[in-house]
């Protein structure tokens, strides 16, 4: 099946999109994904594709297998990390991070071709980055903290990437051995590419760390010279001249490489592997001291001098897979911290909006919105009115006040100076068995008179003046029942306490 479907759309793959392919090997594909996650998070990936002639091949397919396990372990900015392993339809993927560069063996043919060598600095770099990424394959453990013995058997340009971002990380360890893996190589049988493998591994001898070392010497001397280091019509030939070891030194071949290289690159390509670095790690080492590095951002300058015509092919068909509308619809929406969000099938550039019967809140990928709030709603502290306005707002929130308390006290101003008059709202009717007041003291009573608090000042008002306190309560004046039959007194208990 192709990773498009035959309307154009992208295929979908569990919760990835599979888009157009990007390259190609003897084992599989590998093609632009995009994955689809919840509130229209989204990222692009690399995805690995089995070929179909292999998907059936139960070999193939544990290879394949194997690579995703082995790779989850290693954690290292210099390897490419395997991110997920989907199985549909009979067929198998492994989602990878996505690197916008370019496999050092077409940038190094681009190089050739547009006559622009690598700069020594730059090749050092590249290669110092696979040795560390090498190193920690190496040094991977189990879940249990035991060595996995990694060893990737197939290093070459090929499985180098160079990114934009000037750094270059190994990938496929399909045919990587390791401690515990599932399949295992038939005996007699050799895997890699004849060029970069060790004798050693052309013999079928014992194949350890060093083979890698080997083959990240042969890619070295490739990478400063510009050419093969074992080149012949057949691969019988490209044999003879492995066994045999003999080669031009890099020096000879490009006169702007110092000598000190030459020790490096025979030590990395001792016959006999006790003989070569006993770390990728320590061989890293060895061409920093010697040649030098170069950061990142001129590593990547080259990149983009050299492969600039399929950088921008690829970025175009990026902005193509990141402007894919095509996105399978989620089941319903998401809750994510209390708040409910659309289905991913909306449109995210537009925040949802909410009915009288949706939850009173929303998320999407933009903002969230709420239903306006009603008036009531607001507590008056958060209103900030000015001038006239605040007046007549700070007069009503006490008259409110007051209203509780059985008055209404209305302002009324005259010259300038407010004047306050109480008025009292009709007595609510005696309950039944209670005893009527008197009518003297149904009315305001006037209290003896005390000095006025003074005026308090509101912009665009004037002086308003404070209103009297509220009268004791009239079931106490007097505090006192005369008893008939005695002609004593008898203090209300209500009224001893005031």
């Amino acid at each position: 099946m192709s990773a498009v479907t035959s309307t154009g759309a992208p295929r979908s793959i569990g919760r990835y999109l599979l888009f157009a392919e990007i390259a190609s090997g003897g084992m599989a594909t590998v093609h632009i994904g995009k994955l689809s996650g919840p509130v229209g998070f989204s990222r692009t990936v690399a995805i690995k594709r089995l070929h179909p002639q292999y998907a059936k091949d139960p070999e193939f397919v544990t290879m394949f297998l194997d690579e995703a396990r082995l790779a989850g372990r290693i954690r290292h900015p210099n390897v490419v990390p395997t991110l997920d392993v989907v199985t549909t339809e009979g067929e198998i993927f492994l989602v990878m991070e996505y690197v916008q560069g370019e496999s050092l063996s077409k940038l190094a043919r681009a190089a050739s071709t547009r006559g622009v060598p690598m700069p020594p600095k730059v090749a050092a770099t590249i290669v110092t980055n696979l040795l560390h990424g090498l190193h920690a394959a190496h040094e991977t453990r189990d879940e249990h903290g035991r060595p996995l013995g990694i060893v990737h058997r197939d290093v070459s340009p090929q499985n180098v990437l160079v990114g934009g971002d000037g750094v270059a990380r190994v990938l496929d360890f399909g045919v990587a051995k390791a401690a515990g893996r599932m399949q295992t190589t038939r005996e007699g049988q050799i895997k890699g590419k004849l060029s970069y493998m060790a004798p050693e591994q052309l013999s079928g001898g014992t194949v350890t760390r060093a083979a890698d070392i080997y083959a990240a010497g042969v890619v070295l001397w490739e990478a400063l010279v510009g050419r093969r280091l074992f080149e012949g019509d057949n691969e019988a030939m490209v044999l003879v001249k492995v066994l045999e070891g003999r080669y031009e030194r890099a020096s000879h071949a490009r006169p702007d490489v110092p000598p000190e290289v030459d020790a490096i690159i025979d030590k990395a390509l001792a016959r006999d592997p006790s003989h070569r670095y006993g770390s990728a790690r320590e061989m890293a080492l060895a061409i920093e001291r010697s040649l030098g590095v170069a950061s990142p951002a001129a590593v990547g300058e080259w990149v983009e001098l050299v492969a600039m015509p399929e950088l921008s092919r690829r970025a175009a068909m990026l902005a193509e897979v990141e402007s894919a509308a095509a996105l399978p619809p989620s089941s319903g929406p998401v809750s994510v911290g209390g708040f409910t969000g659309a289905p991913i099938s909306q449109p995210i550039s537009q925040p949802a909006i909410s009915s009288k019967n949706e939850p009173s809140s929303q998320v999407s990928s933009i903002s969230v919105s709420r239903p306006a709030l009603r008036p009531s709603d607001v507590p008056l502290a958060a209103h900030k009115p000015t001038g006239l306005i605040a007046a007549v707002a700070g007069v009503a929130a006490l008259g409110v006040v007051l209203l509780g308390l059985g008055l209404f006290v209305i302002p009324r101003v005259r010259g300038g100076a407010g004047e306050a008059v109480a008025h009292r709202e009709p007595a609510a009717a005696p309950e039944s068995g209670a005893r009527e007041l008197e009518p003297e003291v149904r009315g305001f009573v006037p209290q003896k008179a005390t000095a006025a608090p003074p005026p308090v000042q509101v912009q665009g008002v004037g002086n308003v003046v404070r209103p009297p306190p509220p009268p004791p309560s009239n079931e106490c004046n007097p505090p006192y029942t005369i008893d008939p039959a005695t002609g004593r007194k008898k203090y209300k208990m209500q009224c001893l306490k005031n």
